[in-house]
């Protein structure tokens, strides 16, 4: 059995087809990790905006609560 690299250096050559196949690599990997980074971004930003939503909500029922009546004089 012959190994297919005989060094590092072939390994990262891939046969003069080094350059598209680690370039490949390269935008694949950037893509996800602009991904994850954009969805973390997406919730952080979603769960700030549900939590004043919630925070006017509470607000609004704790004034509505306490509703003013008229006294009769």
């Amino acid at each position: 059995m012959q190994p297919y690299f005989y060094s590092v250096s072939e390994f990262f050559a891939m046969g003069k087809h080094g350059v598209f196949v680690w370039s490949c690599w390269a935008i694949t990997i950037g893509v996800m990790l602009a991904f994850i980074i954009y969805s973390r971004r997406q919730r952080q930003s979603l769960i700030k905006q549900l939590t004043i939503q919630q925070a006017r909500q509470a607000q609004r029922t704790t004034k509505t609560s306490t509703p003013v009546t008229k006294q009769a004089e």
